[in-house]
């Protein structure tokens, strides 16, 4: 009994704390800003037909490309290593490295990295 009468105050404090933060915290200050919409940098009061660079879409997508195999599958073989040598392991590594830095020196010298021609 003790135990549940605890864990009922320390909701209670819990909620009680978070909805003081709520209500308190925020600045309530509208300014030009705050008040704007967010329009990924573009200002939101000009025409919306305005072009812009299709090299900013470039340069996202490859980092998308190149984040997500790094993230996904650069710790592959190590998933393996109870089945697979560790030096094996490690030379797998660096091969896939060496493919990531091939890919992007690629893109360099081919000039899909560059923001203006």
């Amino acid at each position: 009994m003790n135990g549940f009468i605890f864990v009922l105050l320390v909701v209670v404090i819990v909620l009680g704390l978070l909805c003081f933060l709520i209500y308190f915290l925020p600045s309530r200050l509208p300014d030009n800003q705050k008040s704007s919409p967010y329009e990924c940098g573009f200002d939101p009061l000009n025409s919306a037909r305005i072009p812009f660079s299709f090299r900013f879409f470039l340069v996202a997508i490859l980092f998308l490309l190149f984040d997500l195999e790094i993230s996904l599958l650069f710790p592959l073989p190590y998933s393996f290593s109870v089945l697979l040598d560790q030096f094996f392991i490690i030379i797998i590594s660096f091969f896939f490295i060496f493919i990531l830095t091939i890919g992007l020196v690629y893109e360099w010298i081919n000039g899909g990295l560059d923001w203006a021609d």
